[in-house]
Formats: C-alpha cells, sequence, structure tokens
C-alpha cells in the first residue's frame, strides 16, 4: 500500500514538473512578443487565456504563431505606432537563399509593403537571414504574413520580438513553390498587360510559343530558372518581335518572361501557346 502511495505520488509531481515546464515555456514566448509593461498588467489574463499550456505546445516547441494569434484576439497585441514609424523586419531560413527572397519579396508587396530597404545579409551552412526596413504607421501583422506565406508552401515556426520595431521570422520552406500559373500542354493563356515581369511554372511542357500584340514593342527577355530559382539560361533579342519559340531546358521549372529595356514597352496581350508535355 505504502509503494502504491509513493508511485502516485512520483507521478503527480512528474506530471506537475512537466506541466509547470511547459507553462513556463509558453510564458517566455509571450514575453517575446509583448512588452514589459503589457505583460506584467496583463500577467492575471495572460495565465488564464493560456491555460492549459499544452495547447499552445507542437510537439516539442511553443506553436508562436497560435500564441500570437491568441493575443491578437484577446486585444494584448499592439500593432499600430500612431505615426510612419521604421520597423526591421528579419527572415531566417535554412532554405534556398535565392528562393527565400523571391518569396518574401513577392509577400511583402502583396500584403501592402511596395517600398522596403534590404538592410543586409547573412548566409552559413546551416542558415540564411535576410533583413528589410519599412516604413509604415502598423507594425507587419503576422497573421496576415503566415496567410500569404502559406501561398507558396512555406510557414512561420518561430517569432521573436526584439523590440518595439524589430521583428524575428524563422520560416520553414520545406515546401516552397512561387504560386504562379502551371503552364499545359495545348492549354493557352493570355498575359495581360503589366508593369512586373511575368512568372510561370514550365515544369510540364516542352516548348513554348509566345505570341506578342501587334500593339506591344516587345523586345523578349527570357529567363529560365530551376526548382531552387538558379538561373539556367537567359534568352534575349535587341529587335521588337511578335512570334517566338523557345525550347524548355531540361532542368527548368520556370520562366521570368520580360522586356530588355521596360515592361511598358508591352501596351497590350501576350498570348503564351505551350506545346508538348514531360
Amino acid at each position: 500500500m505504502v509503494r502504491v502511495a509513493l508511485f502516485v505520488g512520483m507521478l503527480f509531481v512528474f506530471a506537475f514538473a512537466q506541466t509547470s515546464a511547459v507553462e513556463e515555456l509558453v510564458f517566455k514566448k509571450v514575453q517575446m512578443i509583448l512588452d514589459a509593461k503589457s505583460f506584467a498588467q496583463n500577467r492575471a489574463f495572460i495565465k488564464i487565456i493560456f491555460s492549459p499550456a499544452e495547447k499552445f505546445m507542437d510537439n516539442d516547441h511553443v506553436d508562436t504563431v497560435k500564441v500570437v494569434e491568441t493575443l491578437k484576439e484577446n486585444g494584448l497585441l499592439e500593432l499600430f505606432y500612431g505615426k510612419p514609424t521604421q520597423t526591421v523586419l528579419e527572415f531566417k531560413t535554412n532554405g534556398s537563399p535565392l528562393f527565400f527572397v523571391k518569396i518574401l519579396s513577392d509577400t511583402l508587396r502583396n500584403i501592402g509593403y511596395y517600398r522596403f530597404v534590404t538592410n543586409g545579409s547573412k548566409y552559413n551552412s546551416s542558415e540564411f537571414s535576410w533583413s528589410v526596413s519599412i516604413i509604415s504607421e502598423y507594425a507587419t501583422d503576422p497573421m496576415i504574413l503566415q496567410k500569404e506565406l502559406q501561398k507558396s508552401g512555406c510557414s512561420i515556426i518561430d517569432i521573436e520580438r526584439e523590440s518595439a520595431t524589430k521583428w524575428i521570422y524563422t520560416i520553414d520552406m520545406l515546401n516552397a513553390h512561387l504560386p504562379v500559373k502551371k503552364l499545359q500542354d495545348s492549354y493557352i493563356i493570355t498575359l495581360r498587360r503589366s508593369l512586373f515581369p511575368y512568372w510561370l511554372d514550365i515544369s510540364k511542357i516542352r516548348r513554348l510559343r509566345i505570341v506578342s500584340s501587334r500593339h506591344n514593342y516587345w523586345y523578349p527577355n527570357l529567363s529560365f530558372y530551376d526548382e531552387h530559382l538558379h538561373l539556367v539560361k537567359v534568352i534575349s533579342r535587341d529587335k521588337r518581335s511578335f512570334d517566338i519559340t523557345v525550347v524548355i531546358p531540361k532542368n527548368a521549372k520556370y520562366i521570368k518572361i520580360a522586356d530588355i529595356y521596360t515592361m511598358k514597352n508591352i501596351k497590350d496581350s501576350l498570348e503564351l501557346h505551350p506545346v508538348g508535355s514531360r
């Protein structure tokens, strides 16, 4: 009987210790997101909304996105500065640097940040980091950023708030891809006028015929990239063109269609005629 009581007691102590450890991890993450004053003023409320703490764990680490979402839903995450303020965003990943910067640049533009300045980047065998500055009256909403990144197969796995104006995001790129149209044999696609180059997935076709409207003054600049966005081949023509056909390089996954001089030369449309399957 005594042995049973001791065993039950040990289980209780072990379970309590585990719960305390999980709570400590979750609370530490909350402290990293909120400023010290806000955390101190709302400590009791925070303890309530983050109980049980186990709900905010993803295997052996804190589900940071869920923590941020809970803070936001309960009015504890203040993102409004009140005036235009410079914010630094640092992004980290262990994926391809070129692919990472392309996806993040598109993501930032898609959520309204058309003007941002690169502060710097660091790269070693295990991690790449890219830092940018933006001017805005609001800090970037982590939930909006997460939703947009998911369109490219990426997800936020950790968030640190180093200061009121500096956020650090760790991004998972395991299933990353460009959220662009995939060309299929015999399916014609029309590209309308754009100020930005056209990106398309060409992984399933052998050749591509591009027909330019007579209203265009198109000087073709075609860039082919592999799945990690390494440049494979470039085809350029310093001559106004109306109809060209190119063979897709074997390991090319994406094509960027642009103009040698300016996208303003494409005043009307480009018609794409994919040929062959692979």
